[in-house]
């Protein structure tokens, strides 16, 4: 059933956007906060593990100098989003058979297995911080290692816990009038207490001595893609400090870890199951091309602004206590009453395997070993607790972790919708019932995080979301190719200046993550990363030939090109 025939909410929702139209903007705030949605889910699932992994990093390995990169890679994800919420608008048609039908069907299956690719394999991170904080946060006495379920059980209690919350929550979209209404409302008020979780850390972190230096926040903003080549400039000093034959071991291992970080977080926040995602949900809602005003609105205010101001503050919060800060009782001869976070077994193995790094033959200086103990990986108690001395226990330990616990629990739910979206497409049936359903628990594959991953929950995130990013070109390639589609938009096909603007805006998002997505095949790869994407666009490129000769010859209006 086409989403237009559902004419009852469609109705009711386009008398109250032509009853607003008139009024001013501000008195018209409340009926748009009132009709909005489909941003705010894709506020809920950007505000994940993935964008708290990649903000933890960002702050620990560039510094404020970073604080520029998550909101202008949203702005690219918007741009794209932009693009695709005017599809579903203007015509009304789900993506995928319009992208089968259209473009190609290799690139439209290939968007959709890539989605439920991505929505299983981000899943595990969100269980691994959910889990993380739990038991070493919120309740150690209970779920840690020394409490009376033990490690395994301590992991076992909570995922199976968080399994039966996030399907109950999830198969709620289902019911029937008010479920989706129940569903996005509460994501938006999980979206809200996330930002004020850490905008309220960040505010202590100001209001305590020394506080922060706001000019230099001010100077981060400022995008510089020479962190993409070189260390930052606190690693830069620290490296200077040691030997001379050790310099490049430790530039190149910065600057492989700064570029892996700088893709995560910019991987996280659009993910290409999010492209899935919106111009569902926008359908399932029934908006048609009266809306296009609200949907920017939306795009702006639920997505983008809460996106920008969390993740800003945890790269403030990691930036302040981590940067360049050796992780306490890792160097030799410091003073065991004065740590407060003491370091794990894991990180002193890390400590260790960096030190090993330099070879057999370069002995390790205090210079050496003071940079190794700056770059092992942190995870949520050590950011809690090295905040509790600045903020206090509430702040740094108890609203930091239920703002952790927030973005996870509200993305898994996520994961889960999408993927039941994308069985029911590929079965042809309706987002609806038992297929929607059990396809949602394809998802629950992200409980196994807890049990397959040994090092920092955090640092999951990196290597998922660096998988994820490596699959966005086919989403972008494929939108950007849909929107010049004269036989689908018709009428609402851009013209003139509009189409060019479109198509800049369009070709420099793709142009960005199609290098960065080569990139990071090769690097991760080689030339088997390589040789699987060319055999992907090898298909759609046959698929495409074979279509072209079998099309009957095009009709004298002429309206048939691409």
């Amino acid at each position: 059933m086409n989403p237009r025939d559902q004419t009852k909410p469609v109705s009711a929702d386009s008398a109250l956007l032509r009853e607003a139209a008139g009024r001013p903007f501000l008195r018209r705030l409340p009926v748009y906060f009132r009709l909005s949605g489909p941003g705010w889910l894709q506020s809920a699932i950007t505000l994940g593990g993935g964008s708290l992994s990649g903000s933890l990093y960002l702050g620990v390995l560039g510094g404020f100098g970073l604080l520029w990169l998550q909101p202008l890679a949203m702005i690219i994800g918007i741009v794209m989003l932009s693009a695709i919420g005017y599809m579903a608008t203007a015509t009304g048609r789900r993506p995928l058979p319009a992208i089968n039908e259209f473009i190609n069907p290799v690139l439209g299956w290939g968007w959709a297995i890539a989605s439920l690719l991505a929505s299983m394999v981000w899943a595990m991170p969100q269980y691994s911080l959910s889990v993380g904080v739990l038991q070493q946060n919120l309740l150690p006495g209970l779920l840690g290692a020394d409490g009376p379920l033990g490690e395994t059980g301590g992991r076992l209690v909570p995922t199976l816990l968080i399994v039966i919350l996030s399907t109950w929550i999830t198969w709620s979209y289902d019911r029937p009038g008010r479920g989706v209404k129940f569903y996005e409302n509460l994501l938006k008020v999980v979206v809200g207490l996330i930002v004020l979780c850490f905008a309220g850390v960040v505010w202590r972190i100001a209001a305590t001595a020394p506080g922060l230096d706001w000019g230099v926040l001010a100077a981060g903003c400022v995008p510089d893609f020479s962190l993409l080549f070189r260390p930052a400039a606190a690693f830069q000093d620290l490296i200077a400090a040691t030997p001379a034959a050790h310099h490049a071991y430790w530039t190149d291992w910065i600057v492989r870890t700064q570029r892996d970080v700088i893709v995560a977080a910019a991987a996280t926040a659009v993910g290409i199951n999010m492209t899935f995602l919106f111009p569902y949900s926008i359908l399932q809602r029934g908006w048609g091309r009266e809306f296009s005003g609200l949907l920017r609105f939306d795009l702006a205010t639920g997505m983008f602004i809460p996106f920008t101001l969390a993740t800003s503050c945890v790269v403030i919060a990691a930036a302040s206590q981590f940067h360049a800060v050796p992780q306490p009782g890792i160097l030799p001869g410091e003073d065991p009453a004065a740590i407060t976070a003491p370091a794990s077994p894991r990180q002193r193995a890390e400590y260790a395997g960096l030190l090993r790094g330099l070879g057999a033959t370069n002995r390790a200086t205090p210079a050496d070993q003071r940079l190794a103990a700056t770059l092992v990986t942190r995870d949520a108690p050590h950011l809690a607790a090295a905040l509790e001395p600045l903020t206090g226990a509430f702040f740094g330990r108890v609203i930091f972790s239920f703002g952790v616990l927030g973005m996870t629990l509200s993305t898994i739910t996520l994961m889960m919708l999408i993927s039941g979206m994308v069985v029911c497409e590929l079965l042809g049936r309706e987002h609806r019932g038992w297929p929607l359903r059990l396809g949602s628990l394809l998802a629950v594959s992200g409980a196994l995080g807890p049990f397959l991953w040994s090092k920092a929950a955090f640092w999951l995130a990196v290597p998922t979301s660096i998988f994820g990013f490596i699959l966005m070109p086919i989403a972008y390639l494929t939108f950007s190719l849909l929107m010049n589609q004269r036989r689908l938009l018709g009428a609402d096909l851009p013209t003139g200046g509009r189409r060019v603007i479109w198509n800049v805006l369009m070709g420099v998002c793709l142009g960005v993550t199609g290098s960065a997505s080569a990139y990071m095949l090769w690097d991760k790869g080689g030339k088997w990363g390589l040789a699987a994407a060319a055999a992907f666009l090898l298909a759609a490129g046959a698929v495409d030939l074979q279509r072209r000769f079998a099309r009957p010859p095009a009709s004298p209006v002429g309206d048939e090109t691409r």
